[in-house]
């Protein structure tokens, strides 16, 4: 059943409030690159694409997932047990032995939302193009999804893909590049800069879409929405979505020193009194 914007919104805070409890737990995990994604992930899921429950690995006639950037594990868990695909309580386990909450997302955990193993970073492009490409054999009407870092771009991979996607008019897919303008060993312009990325994706022919406030529930459901409308005309589409590393929580953000970093006691109960939510409960 479809949430309204405020249901979304509070789920969103409850979210950001599991991230930093599950990253805590086990004093590791990457807290950052989560927190700025969870409109994303919350749009997706709760607002945007069309999936089943229970979940199918095979999803015929289904739209499907895949994030390459699969460190911000912490989000996608968080939002495939708030959506239903799997009790909630098992988000208490991330990252522990025998968990299916590895700290990278695998496929042999069979853990329900998972289709694609990632860590690796530079995979999902390809992987996401394969799956569009079976859609269309299989005569499947259905959009494939995935999700990148912005310095997961500075892999060659994914220029490789990028190119391949518009070589093969792979009009079924939508990339989203969480813009947050940082990465493990500090800005993304310093370690190794992006350029004019906007123009990077139209000059490898793809349909680029720009959203400045990635953080903004309704502006990335609108993005994403708009992004639906491009599909089907001979170009994949690529959104880039400007958002905060660390996004909810006042010293998080503003640098990349949280990108894999789990907050102490103090600062978790510091975190937590920001992100206050009455309709949703702790696991």
């Amino acid at each position: 059943m479809s949430k309204s914007i405020e249901e979304l919104k509070a789920q969103a805070t409850q979210i950001r409030r599991d991230i930093l409890r599950m990253v805590h737990a086990v004093n590791s995990g990457h807290p950052g690159g989560s927190l700025g994604c969870v409109e994303y992930f919350t749009a997706l899921y709760g607002k945007v694409m069309n999936y089943k429950l229970p979940f199918s690995m095979e999803g015929k006639g289904e739209d499907h997932f895949y994030l390459s950037n699969g460190h911000i594990s912490p989000v996608f868990y968080s939002t495939l047990a708030r959506n239903g695909f799997f009790p909630i309580s098992e988000l208490s386990t991330f990252r522990k032995l025998n968990s299916r909450l590895q700290g990278h997302p695998t496929t042999h955990e069979h853990l329900e939302g998972i289709r694609m193993s990632s860590g690796s970073l530079g995979q999902g492009l390809s992987v996401g193009i394969g799956v569009a490409l079976a859609k269309k054999l299989d005569g499947d009407s259905s959009l494939v999804y995935t999700l990148h870092g912005d310095g997961e771009l500075q892999e060659g991979q994914i220029w490789e893909a990028l190119m391949f996607a518009a070589a093969k008019k792979v009009d079924n897919l939508i990339s989203t590049i969480d813009y947050n303008g940082r990465q493990i060993d500090g800005d993304t312009d310093d370690v190794l800069s992006l350029g004019d990325l906007n123009a990077k994706l139209r000059a490898f022919g793809w349909e680029v879409l720009e959203e400045k406030n990635g953080n903004d529930l309704e502006a990335v459901i609108a993005v994403l929405e708009h992004a639906k409308s491009k599909t089907g005309n001979g170009k994949p589409v690529a959104i880039i979505l400007h958002t905060e590393m660390g996004q909810g929580v006042d010293f998080m953000m503003g640098s990349h020193s949280w990108h894999g970093k789990a907050p102490n006691d103090a600062q978790l109960e510091s975190a937590l009194s920001q992100l206050y939510v009455e309709t949703e409960a702790d696991y």
